[in-house]
């Protein structure tokens, strides 16, 4: 990952920081910091040491006390237009980066940091020449832009109350020094986060524990009247709390139920209980029985197909929380508050799931892993693996990449790590733009059977040579829901027919390892590709034989 620092301020201590933390995120690490307030030349001269770095991430980092002085050089009959030209700028230069780098992504912290003069007091508010309603508006106005421009990620830059310290003004007056070497780490925390998952690692799956977690008391010992969720006492708190989730899995992540219960005794709250916010339709996978909660979360795990270090654990139980600690060290265990009126507060600060991307199939995910439950199902009661893919009655549209489903296939190179052969990443305006592309063949792939619609589960970007030679395939990525459905088969067939009728005779590929995409090692030759070096394969599509799979085209 190679991270250009800009700032108007001096960046060392951020620049030493992130470089720190990157040691923990077992991902090389390339820095590059921009000189002292430079950062409209960088982006503006194309010749710039930030262009010729060619970075993944720009940290932009505007200092609102800096931002302040310019205010008060601005004459005072132009101040009310202020925020638009600042907004502007920051549009413009941008736009420039999108130009010149269309991978990288821009991490902006906001003007939450700004300090209000107080010349007009609260009043200030109601006068648009003042510094504290101009910085107001450039707030908003930089969220309006973020939505629009699809490089710009805003970061929230404040810290809980009392966490740090963000400015000492005896540094700010003798050093220049605008914040505290102690903010710009926990600064440097927060970036961490969103690099991190724009590196293809983020949190999906949140595995609840029941008692004195998702209510209060024991539902084995207290009944359905005992337990404690509603508008009273603390169960308030608990209501808090599921509402919370509930938002989660609204917007894709996973809720999954480990608890120690019968399984009936356990599903009771979620079917009769009047004051529960979560119901049995909001869970993914439920798990209630007397085993290992270990290996109840590997069972859960194995369902949805996904990585430990994709999941969270929530339990109040410290001795629980130890055992998956100790068996399953990828799953991340926070160390939950004993009050659970803190629960909510805690998980909120601690912000596990952050995300560099949302699509509309998002909302989907909770109904498609309860279908896929019901397909693991099925197969488990077949013997015969044709006959378990024929019974499924699965269809399938391949199309090139359409305008509405582009957030969601840049979703799919961001997020895919396990089906993704070379693991290259690209946001909505690469995709837009391979699209385009008339050297470019792409492939999308929509799925559906008789338990209900996957939506777009895979992606294909074959790169096509101007003088008719061998094609090569730059993107194969899916979701590992559907493994071991013949999808690849069907996807290679309408790759080489396309192909052939481009009168293209060849075609190439390669597998890039990482620690995450052992399962395509023998993708390609499975598909009949043959070797031609180490991880790379070509095929002549004239010898292709159409493989066999147990999808209808639609």
């Amino acid at each position: 990952m190679r991270i250009a620092i800009l700032g108007n301020y001096a960046t060392q201590f951020l620049r030493r920081s992130l470089v720190r933390r990157a040691r923990s995120w077992g991902q090389p690490v390339e820095c590059h910091e921009a000189e002292y307030d430079t950062v409209d030349m960088e982006l503006l001269d194309e010749g710039s040491a930030t262009y010729a770095f060619a970075p993944d991430v720009i940290v932009w980092h505007e200092s609102t006390l800096a931002l302040r002085t310019r205010f008060y050089n601005t004459p005072p009959a132009e101040r009310e237009a202020f925020a638009e030209a600042y907004a502007d700028r920051v549009g413009r230069l941008a736009e420039r980066v999108a130009e010149r780098v269309p991978s990288a992504r821009i991490l902006f912290p906001n003007l939450s940091l700004a300090f209000d003069d107080n010349v007009f007091g609260h009043y200030g508010l109601k006068i648009p020449s003042s510094w504290s309603f101009q910085v107001a508006k450039a707030g908003h106005l930089l969220h309006a832009l973020a939505a629009r421009q699809r490089n710009l990620f805003l970061l929230n830059a404040r810290p809980p109350e009392g966490a740090v310290e963000v400015t000492d003004w005896t540094q700010v007056v003798n050093a220049d020094l605008h914040f505290t070497p102690a903010y710009l780490d926990w600064l440097a925390g927060c970036l961490e986060t969103v690099i991190v998952t724009l590196g293809g690692r983020f949190r999906k799956c949140v595995v609840l524990d029941l008692d004195n977690t998702l209510w209060g008391g024991v539902i084995g010992d207290d009944g359905m009247e005992g337990i404690q969720v509603g508008a009273l006492g603390i169960g308030k708190a608990f209501t808090q709390f599921q509402k919370w989730l509930r938002e989660l899995g609204r917007r894709g992540i996973i809720l999954a139920v480990c608890s120690k219960n019968n399984e009936e005794t356990a599903r009771e709250p979620f079917l009769r209980h009047p004051e529960m916010v979560l119901r049995l339709d909001d869970i993914a996978v439920f798990v209630a029985n007397w085993e290992s909660k270990a290996d109840n979360i590997a069972r859960i795990r194995e369902t949805l197909n996904i990585g430990f270090d994709a999941m969270v654990f929530l339990d109040d139980n410290p001795a629980e929380r130890e055992i998956v600690r100790r068996h399953l060290p990828d799953v991340l265990v926070p160390e939950l508050p004993e009050d659970p009126a803190g629960y909510l507060p805690f998980l909120i600060a601690a912000n596990l799931f952050e995300t560099a991307s949302h699509s509309a199939n998002d909302g989907e995910r909770t109904r498609q892993y309860q279908e896929e439950f019901r397909r693991q199902e099925l197969s488990r009661s077949v013997t015969d693996m044709d006959e378990f893919l024929r019974s499924l009655d699965m269809q399938a549209s391949v199309t090139p990449f359409r305008e509405e489903d582009v957030e969601r296939i840049a979703q799919l190179t961001q997020r895919s790590n396990q089906f993704n052969l070379r693991t290259v990443r690209y946001t909505a305006a690469d995709i837009r733009r391979l699209a385009a592309d008339p050297g470019c063949e792409t492939f999308s792939v929509q799925l559906s059977d008789r338990f209900g619609n996957y939506g777009l589960i895979s992606a294909v970007i074959v790169r096509c040579r101007p003088d008719g030679g061998a094609a090569a395939i730059d993107t194969w990525i899916m979701s590992c829901r559907v493994l071991k459905r013949t999808v690849e088969a069907l996807l290679m067939n309408e790759v080489v027919e396309r192909l052939r009728a481009r009168g293209i005779g060849g075609l190439a590929g390669e597998y890039l390892p990482t620690p995450k995409n052992a399962l395509v090692a023998q993708l390609l030759p499975g598909l009949g590709m043959a070797a031609d070096g180490e991880n790379r394969y070509v095929l002549r599509l004239d010898r292709h034989i159409p493989l066999k799979t147990h999808i209808r085209k639609t």
